[in-house]
C-alpha cells in the first residue's frame, strides 16, 4: 500500500523494479533477466526503495492518516444508516444529508 501512495517518489527504476516484484510477482532472478543487470543489483534497487516509501511515511504519516480517516467515515456511515432506520422527522433529514456528505468524501 505504501507504493499505492507513494510510488511515484521514487526514480523510475525504482518504481519499475519494485513494481515487477511486489505487484507483477517476479523473482528478482526473472527481474535480473529482463533488465540485464546482477540479481544483487536488483535486490540492493527494491530495497533502497522500500527503505525510501518507508522513510517518506514515518515522515508524513499520510497512509496511516488517510487509513484513519476512512475507518471513521465507514463507522459514521454506519451510524447514520442506524439512525435513518430508527428515527423519523428532522432527525432522518437531518441523518439523510450527513450520509450524502459522506458520500461525497469518499469520491
Amino acid at each position: 500500500m505504501l507504493f499505492d501512495f507513494y510510488g511515484e517518489l521514487l526514480t523510475e527504476k525504482q518504481r519499475e523494479y519494485f513494481d515487477l516484484h511486489c505487484n507483477s510477482d517476479l523473482s528478482l532472478a526473472e527481474i535480473a533477466e529482463q533488465t540485464g543487470i546482477s540479481r544483487q543489483g536488483v535486490w540492493d534497487i527494491i530495497k533502497r526503495a522500500e527503505g525510501t516509501l518507508r522513510g517518506i511515511e514515518e515522515k508524513t504519516g499520510l497512509m496511516r492518516r488517510f487509513s484513519e480517516r476512512r475507518d471513521a467515515i465507514l463507522e459514521i456511515e454506519s451510524d447514520l444508516k442506524t439512525l435513518c432506520r430508527i428515527t423519523e422527522g428532522q432527525a432522518r433529514d437531518l441523518a439523510e444529508t450527513a450520509l450524502a456528505k459522506l458520500k461525497l468524501l469518499e469520491d
